[in-house]
């Protein structure tokens, strides 16, 4: 517990940190968008600010995980994190069906670009998400909050570096449809990971089975390698939040004492942690129909 409560402070000072630097790399890029007159900084900086605002639901999340759970709460607030991502994802939705509109408009009336401007400011940009995405790759193992906000900035870094490129394009070929097209490949980038985000996050939400486990394979896992199992049924696996695992069963067992059905209990449970990483179980015991 003490080691859980460690690693979610070092996830929230890391998370504020890249807050600060995003912050700040945003606003440099909608300030040098619009003086460059470059549509893709300003997409950029739009995809900036959709970081920023899953950096801060990322704050919000690891906040309310590390509170006790409670009566009415009995899980806990781990499932806020994944509330977060769904958000991320939907916001990023209409982020880029905007970002889109905006580079058809620009493509069909070019406007004349400072290329200076443009290079720079993206180069400061592409520094400041490889240095957010450094932050948060050590604090991102296992934690779909955390992955999604890096998802953010990877996709942010892949379209700088794209803007970049851009820039140095247009400055050789003076061909100013480059970053209309520079804007509506960043909106495809942010809209296909997006489509990722919600479907991983609805998932959870709808408390289907995890996607590397199949219930079929654990129930002869258990009857196969449990000694004293017979069978299970009515068996439901659930996800509570990215790494935590439920399940409930019923399991057919030899008519035995008190204390030996507590102790196959015992067994049951740790080979569920130990082979499929699923803590948190209810379990209850049938006996097994003798034929008169």
């Amino acid at each position: 517990m003490h080691h859980s409560h460690h690693h979610h402070v070092s996830k929230l000072s890391r998370l504020k940190l890249c807050i600060i630097l995003t912050g700040t790399g945003m606003a440099i890029e909608f300030i040098g968008g619009f003086l460059s007159n470059s549509l893709a900084l300003i997409s950029d900086a739009g995809h900036m600010l959709t970081h920023l605002f899953a950096l801060g639901m990322s704050y919000f999340a690891v906040l309310l995980a590390l509170k006790p759970a409670s009566k009415r709460h009995t899980y806990g607030f781990y499932r806020a994190e994944v509330l977060a991502a769904f958000i991320n994802g939907m916001v990023l939705i209409f982020v880029s069906a905007y970002i889109a509109y905006e580079a058809w408009v620009r493509f069909l009336h070019p406007e004349v670009i400072r290329i200076q401007e443009m290079f720079l400011v993206s180069v400061l940009g592409l520094i400041i998400n490889g240095a957010t995405i450094f932050l948060l790759a050590k604090v991102s193992s296992g934690d779909l909050n955390i992955r999604s906000a890096i998802l953010h900035e990877l996709g942010d870094m892949i379209s700088s570096v794209a803007v970049v490129a851009g820039a140095i394009i247009i400055f050789y070929t003076h061909n100013y449809l480059i970053d209309s097209i520079l804007s509506f490949a960043i909106c495809v980038l942010i809209a296909v990971w997006a489509v990722r985000l919600l479907i991983d996050s609805s998932h959870i939400l709808l408390e289907s089975t995890p996607k590397h486990l199949d219930i079929d394979e654990v129930m002869r896992a258990v009857k196969a390698e449990v000694p004293g199992v017979h069978h299970m049924h009515h068996v439901h696996i659930w996800t509570i939040s990215t790494t935590m695992y439920a399940l409930t069963a019923h399991v057919v067992i030899e008519d035995c004492s008190v204390s030996a059905a507590n102790e196959l209990l015992h067994l049951i449970n740790d080979f569920l942690k130990n082979r499929f990483n699923i803590e948190h179980t209810n379990i209850q015991f049938e006996c097994v129909v003798k034929k008169t």
